[in-house]
């Protein structure tokens, strides 16, 4: 997972479909708490109707990604900050799930799919 600073959405979605990636913007809000982080990030991945709204679903639909078309899929978190001054343990909770689901992902993953996560946090 790479903080971004003060790079803004519209580039790292550039720098992402240059390379082939297909970028998933997430904006929390203004006031988030993690079930509507949750669902940020469910929406921005379009994950199927039987998401259950709670981490191990959030994982569990992370590592399978499998409604999406096969390749680099990045996660650009706008804002993040925000969850993590209003919610800092259901941040640290989504961060903890996006890290283990990226490292699942990554080539040398211990998930084999022809998808790969890549999590951006643009930090506002």
């Amino acid at each position: 997972m790479t903080a971004m600073g003060d790079n803004d959405t519209g580039t790292l979605v550039a720098r992402a479909r240059s390379r082939g990636a297909y970028p998933h913007v997430v904006d929390t809000g203004s006031d988030p708490d993690k079930t509507s982080a949750m669902d940020a990030i469910a929406a921005a991945l379009s994950f199927p109707s039987w998401f259950g709204r709670n981490l191990d679903a959030l994982y569990d639909s992370l590592t399978d990604l499998s409604w999406l078309p096969e390749g680099e899929h990045v996660l650009i978190w706008v804002a993040a900050d925000v969850l993590k001054r209003t919610d800092p343990k259901g941040y640290l909770a989504i961060h903890g799930v996006l890290s283990d689901a990226q490292r699942a992902l990554a080539p040398n993953g211990n998930r084999p799919v022809n998808r790969r996560l890549v999590v951006l946090l643009a930090d506002g």
